[in-house]
């Protein structure tokens, strides 16, 4: 049997009036959230934006969801992780700070955001999987003790999985700061020389301090890199890189895992809505304004999070008349975790797409 993927359309010209009202449709008609049940504990997985970006969903279209489940009786919350990566994500108290600047607070949101400390030994819960690449995951708590489990996530392009939607948001996003390194090991990147300028940049963010510059050129020291990738986001000059020959799609692999040590108690318990607007060449952890690489698409919301992203790119790249996200990750097979999250029984790659139109 197909998974049901339910759609509603948005158009670049949409307002966010206009997107507030498809949401709501969507919610309504779907029924997506119709097994929440009154009182139920129900953890929102979010993304809340790095200081800069303007792509992550925002607080006034997820405030419709929490009000949503508040109608039913639930107690929503809403949660994500700390970064690898230098920003001011990766501590829980300046990420908290960055939430409410973003409109994430408990008095604009109708719902308390939780950042769990990975510093906090009751925070993290080591969860066996003994996975083909990951044995043990480390995933903060909040995810796992929550009744229910609703993802919400910007679908977009991504530096080192080609594109991320919901089992991006849940598998590296649910992780422990640990548990995200466990994914990015053995992807020390490297420097080609004859395009590195020796501007300094991956030197200033790098959060281990594994780059220097010597003779005016990038050197990356192998011994100390954790794999975070965000010099290769943030090179002007495209001089940085991995060697995806050797291994470097792993990543995929692993971040299905940790998805998979998430959900395998969540079957009946989880949503996943995907908002394919503003979609952009990297995600939402770009500390700018990203420009759009594609019209925007609309919202999906599905209880299968494979079908859901199948259906995210499917309509991208048939609205873009090719596979956008290989155009600009061309070393980059996105498609390996849809293919590897099916073979674990995360979902299927088959599915109903079923559109939803406004009340007239």
């Amino acid at each position: 049997m197909k998974s049901r993927v339910y759609f509603i359309a948005v158009n670049n010209v949409d307002t966010a009036v206009d997107i507030k009202i498809k949401l709501t449709q969507l919610l309504l008609d779907s029924r997506i959230l119709g097994f929440v049940n009154k009182g139920s504990s129900v953890c929102i997985k979010m993304h809340f934006g790095e200081e800069g970006n303007t792509g992550f969903v925002k607080a006034e279209y997820v405030r419709l969801i929490v009000d949503y489940l508040l109608s039913k009786g639930a107690q929503p919350f809403l949660s994500d992780t700390n970064t690898l990566y230098k920003g001011r994500r990766t501590s829980s108290a300046e990420h908290l700070r960055l939430a409410a600047e973003h409109g994430f607070k408990r008095e604009l949101i109708g719902a308390k955001v939780i950042i769990p400390d990975e510093k906090i030994k009751a925070d993290i819960q080591e969860i066996e999987i003994g996975g083909r690449f990951i044995k043990t995951a480390k995933i903060a708590r909040v995810f796992l003790d929550a009744d229910v489990l609703i993802g919400i996530a910007h679908f977009k392009g991504h530096i080192m999985t080609g594109f991320g939607g919901a089992l991006k948001n849940i598998g590296m996003g649910c992780a422990s700061r640990e548990g995200k390194l466990a994914q990015h090991s053995d992807l020390a990147p490297y420097v080609a020389m004859e395009k590195c300028t020796g501007c300094g940049e991956c030197v200033k963010v790098c959060p281990v301090s594994a780059i220097s510059l010597k003779k005016n050129k990038s050197h990356i020291d192998n011994a100390i890199c954790i794999g975070c990738a965000t010099c290769i986001a943030v090179c002007p000059f495209s001089a940085i890189d991995v060697h995806w020959d050797k291994g470097g799609e792993l990543i995929q692999e692993r971040m299905v895992e940790y998805a998979k040590s998430v959900l395998k108690d969540k079957k009946d318990s989880c949503a996943f809505i995907n908002f394919a607007i503003k979609i952009t060449k990297e995600c939402d952890c770009l500390a700018k304004d990203d420009p759009r690489i594609s019209p925007d698409i609309g919202i999906l919301a599905s209880q299968d999070p494979v079908s859901l992203d199948k259906a995210c790119l499917d309509l991208v790249n048939k609205a873009c008349g090719k596979d956008i996200f290989k155009e600009v990750h061309p070393q980059r097979n996105g498609f390996k975790q849809l293919e590897y999250a099916e073979r674990l029984g995360l979902g299927s790659l088959d599915y109903e797409l079923i559109q939803i139109r406004l009340s007239d």
